[in-house]
């Protein structure tokens, strides 16, 4: 365990995250503290009090140790349990991801029926910002929704469910892509009592003039959503990789 020469703090495990030469407590950079020290000392001064040299963390260094991180003790149960879940949700997703945009396939999965309550509570939720944005909401606030998980579970240092909070955000851009691709024939059939008239894509697209791009917009989102579903697995794939390294 490396001590800290400044404020005396003793590395733990559980400080993996933290850039190594660094301390976790106060933030110096051990070398660049000591090289000062005897500098300062061989020059016949003292380190001010309030000296301080913190490592210069990249960006990237601070993402990776915020969206890598994984907790310093593991039970096997839970790491299995999470194995198990990975292995279903990326064979879950493959099948959305090569079935393509096919109505019969995404609007005849469960998952569909739990994102529509959020669809339409996305509605109610932008009506004050207009007819537009109210007819957007329904799309927007169902692909929103996990996201805000995902932010969630990070800040509570859960990634693993945040990467399958990333898994439904992009099984949401796929769910709404055969809506979006039905805008200009209007045959998908809406909650019942709705007419064609209520189609939110069909007329998303007649007040922007882009009715014509229905089929590009369309594959659009379901690229997108297939790249973040990829992306959530890779993510989760990861995290299992760093979790079997830590002792169970």
């Amino acid at each position: 365990m490396t001590t800290c020469p400044k404020c005396g703090y003793t590395r733990q495990p559980r400080d993996r995250s933290v850039l190594e030469g660094t301390c976790p407590a106060c933030g110096i950079a051990y070398n660049k503290y000591k090289a000062s020290k005897q500098s300062a000392e061989h020059a016949g001064g003292e380190v001010p009090a309030g000296f301080q040299v913190r490592a210069q963390t990249s960006f990237n260094e601070k993402l990776a140790q915020q969206f890598l991180y994984v907790p310093d003790h593991v039970d096997s149960l839970s790491f299995w349990a999470r194995a198990v879940l990975a292995a279903l949700f990326a064979m879950w997703g493959a099948s959305f991801i090569f079935s393509g945009i096919d109505w019969q396939s995404i609007g005849g999965s469960f998952l569909h029926n739990v994102n529509l309550p959020f669809h339409e509570f996305g509605h109610v939720l932008f009506m004050p910002l207009g007819r537009f944005m109210s007819i957007l909401g329904g799309s927007l606030f169902q692909i929103l929704l996990p996201l805000i998980f995902l932010v969630a579970f990070t800040i509570k240092r859960d990634n693993f469910a945040a990467s399958i909070m990333l898994w439904w955000c992009g099984q949401n851009f796929i769910d709404v892509s055969p809506y979006i691709q039905d805008a200009p024939y209007r045959a998908l059939p809406l909650i019942s009592g709705m007419g064609e008239e209520a189609h939110d894509w069909g007329n998303l697209l007649t007040m922007t003039g882009s009715l014509y791009k229905a089929s590009s917009i369309a594959s659009i989102s379901f690229t997108l959503g297939s790249l973040l579903i990829i992306g959530a697995m890779v993510w989760a794939g990861v995290l299992l990789w760093k979790m079997k390294q830590v002792k169970f």
